[in-house]
């Protein structure tokens, strides 16, 4: 009687821990283009110091946007028009979905739906798991920005100026906003609003319900990044050679941060820990300024200009550059830790999760790496 007690406790015992296990790594996925809704960059996870490549894959054309992991999957979208989806352990393909045009907007996964658009202006909810349509929405250009989720509603920007809200499930149109330029980048969340920064060099803070206007913040040149959002503020590279930090509380501008000598825009968009910003620029510099102050704590040096978004995993920032060299830089100063030469420029950026990094180039290589 004694032994099946004892062994029904551990059973119960094993299970509570298998249960606690398979939610820890759920908390790790990386979903979307930044990682998550505040459109962070950032990780918990420490990856090796010297990430091994573990896989690598040649797709038909370039990538130009970041890959969600979401448990054991992979979700690229390609400039062959196609949404990949593979397995993390080593890039082997389950299936593949033919958009309407070349795709340069990152791929958004939320419960069992795939969320993208495409340069014929088309926005497609794929299903996660089959790779069958469920529905597409019509906008009238372009879509480059990557979509976020909130409850039941998912938003994206498009090149016809507007910010669209439509329902998850049915892609009915909820409301649109229309602004004064192309939005390139990613809309984020903050104490029940929409945020979203475009070429119209706005910051603007919307409505979740209607999509009014609350207020805005002129940010003084146009913006081709997604703001992170940490804590009460928002941090946004522009063309205007400036990193800029935003209060949300009443989208007043409280610091703006140049090179005293590079002046040259931000493609990138920033990542976001605790007291520290870090951005690549296309100065060849990567920039980490202090949250509260815009001071700027480090500078690294690479020898090609960044659009590709930097990725804080842990203490270790990761990017790419435009001469395919990807770099591991320690977060408290700047030092670098470990490079890999790839032969591959990069526009896209990283995604870290399951103890893995995965990055895209525009050659059409994908490359995985982690511990061996």
């Amino acid at each position: 009687m004694i032994s099946k007690r004892v062994n029904k406790l551990l059973f119960l015992i094993l299970a509570s821990c298998l249960a606690f296990s398979t939610a820890a790594l759920e908390a790790r996925d990386w979903p979307m283009f930044r990682g998550d809704p505040l459109q962070t960059g950032y990780s918990p996870e420490n990856l090796p110091e010297k990430p091994e490549l573990l896989w690598q894959i040649k797709l038909p054309e370039g990538l130009e946007t970041t890959p969600a992991i979401v448990g054991n999957r992979v979700y690229a979208t390609a400039l062959d028009s196609h949404l990949y989806c593979l397995r993390l352990e080593d890039g082997g393909e389950i299936w593949r979905y033919k958009a309407r045009g070349p795709i340069k907007s990152s791929p958004t996964v939320a419960g069992e739906t795939v969320f993208f658009g495409d340069e014929s202006g088309r926005f497609h909810a794929v299903d996660a798991n089959s790779g069958r349509p469920k529905w597409h929405f019509e906008t009238e250009a372009a879509i480059i920005s990557s979509p976020n989720w909130h409850d039941e509603a998912v938003f994206f920007g498009s090149n016809d100026q507007f910010l669209y809200c439509l329902e998850k499930a049915s892609g009915q149109l909820r409301w649109k906003f229309e602004t004064e330029g192309y939005i390139n980048g990613s809309p984020g969340f903050s104490n029940g609003k929409v945020l979203v920064a475009g070429c119209d060099g706005y910051l603007r803070s919307l409505s979740l319900a209607d999509g009014k206007e609350v207020r805005r913040a002129d940010l003084g040149d146009y913006v081709a990044c997604t703001p992170a959002v940490s804590g009460a503020r928002a941090f946004v590279g522009s063309f205007g050679n400036e990193v800029l930090g935003v209060s949300l509380a009443d989208t007043s501008v409280l610091w703006r941060y140049q090179h005293p000598k590079r002046k040259f825009p931000f493609y990138a968009s920033p990542a976001v820990s605790q007291e520290v910003v870090v951005i690549g620029g296309r100065d060849k510099f990567v920039h980490a300024l202090n949250q509260a102050t815009g001071e700027a704590l480090w500078t690294h040096q690479t020898r090609a200009r960044i659009d590709s978004s930097p990725v804080i995993a842990g203490t270790t920032v990761f990017l790419g550059d435009m001469r395919g060299l990807l770099l591991g830089l320690n977060l408290s100063d700047g030092k670098v830790i470990w490079q890999y030469q790839s032969g591959s420029e990069f526009i896209g950026s990283p995604a870290v999760a399951q103890g893995k990094l995965l990055i895209g180039g525009t050659n059409g290589a994908l490359f995985c790496f982690g511990a061996p």
